[in-house]
């Protein structure tokens, strides 16, 4: 099952604060709880909760009806990126949001690599069209 970024990032936010707790870290070093905020994870996973229920029966969905669904998932991601001023998500963040998207719709059936051919796109370029992040 593919793993939602902010998963990842909450992860790295503990595993930070155990070791400044443990005085393996320089605080200048750390950098985590800065990057990730809550509000940021907490608005990320409200967009991951609505992509998340929309992916029941994408897999037998026309390619309209996936694209419609990528397209609203990364224009609510633009607009959590447009509430931190743009800078929300850096390169490896939106890296890890992409291939999420493109995980979550290869585990219930879609086969990514022919949607994206078929509406003549790179294999890695499906989010491109609405992403401002």
């Amino acid at each position: 099952m593919a793993e939602r970024p902010t998963t990842s990032w909450r992860h790295g936010i503990a595993e930070e604060a155990e070791e400044l707790a443990a005085g393996t870290l320089d605080p200048e070093c750390a950098c985590m709880a800065a990057l990730f905020p809550e509000e940021l994870l907490t608005a990320t996973d409200a967009v991951l909760d609505a992509f998340e229920g929309e992916l029941s029966g994408v897999g037998e969905a026309n390619d309209q009806h996936v694209l419609a669904v990528v397209e609203r998932v990364v224009v609510a991601l633009n607009g959590v990126n447009d509430a931190r001023n743009g800078s929300a998500f850096e390169t490896g963040e939106r890296e890890e949001l992409c291939d999420y998207i493109d995980e979550s719709l290869a585990e219930r059936g879609v086969d990514v690599a022919g949607l994206t051919a078929r509406h003549g796109l790179g294999r890695y370029q499906l989010t491109d069209k609405w992403r401002r992040w």
